[in-house]
């Protein structure tokens, strides 16, 4: 079920905020308005401290995505982020090389 899985925007406002800028300067209209949407489903679990990376829906770890894949590469001010698109959905975000991402899930204003 979606709502089980975050909003990415919920929890890593600014680089949705990101995505959605430099996708659309790639002229990736329709991913900048899917990249509003993302949920993010599990982390990249790979270990290494340069790799922020996860999946934004379901997959089996180390399937090839098959049939309709992409990959989108963008050119961000620093590291590298890529997309892995499959049939117009994204599917998993590879954040590679950048400074930490702020997780934004407990940051939210209380009310008095």
């Amino acid at each position: 079920m979606e709502g089980e899985h975050p909003l990415v925007r919920e929890v890593f406002p600014e680089l949705v905020a990101e995505l959605v800028a430099l996708l659309e300067e790639e002229g990736e209209r329709e991913l900048a308005v899917c990249a509003w949407d993302l949920r993010l489903v599990a982390d990249c679990g790979c270990g290494d401290d340069f790799c922020q990376s996860f999946e934004t829906e379901p997959h089996p770890r180390g399937q090839p995505y098959g049939p309709g894949h992409r990959c989108v590469t963008l050119d961000p001010a620093k590291g590298m982020l890529n997309l892995d698109v499959v049939n117009g959905r994204i599917m998993y975000v590879e954040v590679i090389y950048r400074p930490p991402l702020r997780d934004h899930r407990g940051s939210k204003p209380t009310n008095p």
